[in-house]
């Protein structure tokens, strides 16, 4: 039988990290980005900048968690999600900073192969609680408009479209986004 729990991040993570990153975007988004894009992406630079994420985290409010199924005889990091107060990342084009308060996923991925076990589930409570014990009040994260599945997932848990909009610039090919929001108050 399988187990799943969600942990920090340490350092030695960040390869898995950055595995995981990498084998998410080119499954679930390979419609989505032009294939030579995919392709180009460097899994050495991306753990470098996992591995810098988790040791040098611009405040105690930042935080790396991944989701691990550990098995009889393994354990294997199979998600991770990464937030921190809402910053102009968190914005849409144009918007004035969001209220102090707000916090923002970065990155909130589950390996699709390990999809619909709770990794996703777990690493969103686990989020939730700590912006909870930090006081955020709200929280917003950015899906990409064919992205169905996101938008599922955090619709599913309460989270909302918020009517922010934004396109990220793809090698000339504008990739539309949506932000959607969650009052953390609500349980």
């Amino acid at each position: 039988m399988a187990l799943g729990f969600v942990r920090p991040a340490r350092p030695e993570d960040a390869p898995e990290i950055a595995r995981i990153q990498l084998s998410t975007w080119r499954t679930a988004y390979r419609r989505m980005f032009p294939a030579h894009v995919l392709a180009s992406l460097d899994e050495a630079f991306l753990a470098r900048t996992w591995l810098e994420a988790i040791e040098q985290t611009p405040s105690p409010r930042h935080r790396i968690l991944i989701a691990v199924e550990q098995g009889e005889s393994s354990t294997e990091v199979v998600g991770f999600a990464a937030a921190g107060p809402a910053d102009e990342q968190a914005q849409a084009p144009e918007e004035p900073p969001l209220p102090d308060g707000w916090a923002a996923f970065t990155d909130l991925l589950v390996e699709p192969r390990w999809g619909r076990r709770g990794h996703g589930s777990r690493l969103l409570s686990a989020t939730v609680d700590l912006w909870r014990e930090d006081d955020f009040t709200h929280a917003v994260a950015w899906a990409y408009e064919q992205d169905l599945a996101t938008q599922k997932f955090l619709t599913s848990a309460g989270w909302s479209p918020d009517g922010a909009g934004r396109a990220l610039d793809v090698d000339d090919m504008l990739v539309p986004q949506l932000r959607l929001h969650v009052d953390l108050s609500a349980e």
